[in-house]
């Protein structure tokens, strides 16, 4: 990247605050368009520091029931691409420098044409893109146009991607690497601490890149423990649950959607706000 995008400042304000990143994962359109921009608007007020937007997408292979019943439910309110980089113009119109970054799948992309999605999603106010499912072989198809147009491309690194394999995941990085810090779906399981720990480590000896850790995050305190040596932590699952415990009957939203979302976003901040 030739000029810093929002995520390089956020991160270099985090340091100069001495604390980690607060990375907040909610899909859009879930549970209906009008809720979900509610919630975006309120989550850098409740303490979030980098938003990750999800791309809804029929077959999202990387995640867990919760964030799959999550993507179902806002591709079945009629969530589409034209829809999630609308809802990122208008966060746009009064939030100028929380980082939001769309993460997802290639189809949605593709289908939509990738020259037009870069334009359209620079244009709409997007600053990275996680794309799980397009590996570093094929860096010329998304990642490379990406980064000319000025977006974060930002790779996942996980439990198996070994020193042999980790080069090649960082190449052309940019923004933050993701640490996946348990082997398997999101939301399946705790991160061990120590674990989580060593790999940050070990990536950080390797790229000057900050490293947020994601996957199994949960709670307040198991944000902090897992924070330390990390530059961020990212929390998806947790939040998706609460928007889903929240619902109606008929899987509507409800007085206490919002509210309790960003709820916990604002005991997640505390969290790792607190000395």
């Amino acid at each position: 990247m030739t000029q810093p995008t929002r995520i390089d400042a956020r991160f270099a304000q985090l340091k100069k605050e001495n604390r980690p990143a607060l990375v907040t994962f909610i899909s859009a359109g879930d549970p209906d368009l009008e809720t979900s921009a509610k919630i975006l608007a309120g989550l850098p007020a409740a303490g979030a520091d980098i938003i990750e937007l999800g791309m809804p997408f029929s077959d999202p292979m990387a995640d867990g029931p919760a964030i799959q019943a999550s993507s179902l439910r806002a591709l079945k309110a009629g969530q589409n691409m034209h829809k999630t980089l609308a809802m990122v113009r208008d966060f746009r119109a009064s939030d100028k420098t929380t980082p939001i970054v769309l993460m997802g799948y290639y189809n949605p992309v593709y289908v939509y044409g990738n020259d037009r999605f870069l334009a359209d999603a620079k244009a709409a106010g997007v600053d990275g893109l996680i794309v799980v499912d397009v590996p570093p072989e094929a860096d010329e198809e998304l990642c490379l146009p990406a980064v000319k147009a000025g977006l974060n491309f930002i790779r996942l690194a996980t439990p198996t991607t070994d020193d042999k394999r980790l080069p090649a995941v960082l190449q052309n990085t940019s923004g933050f690497v993701y640490y996946v810090s348990i082997t398997g779906i999101t939301g399946a399981a705790a991160p061990v601490v120590s674990d989580a720990s060593a790999q940050v480590a070990r990536i950080k000896s390797q790229t000057p890149l900050p490293v947020v850790v994601g996957f199994g995050v949960r709670s307040g305190p198991q944000a902090k423990a897992i924070a330390k040596g990390a530059d961020g932590v990212v929390v998806g699952s947790a939040l998706i649950a609460r928007i889903e415990k929240s619902l109606g009957s008929k899987g509507e939203a409800t007085a206490t959607t919002v509210p309790d979302v960003l709820g916990l976003v604002k005991e997640l901040s505390a969290a790792l706000r607190a000395p």
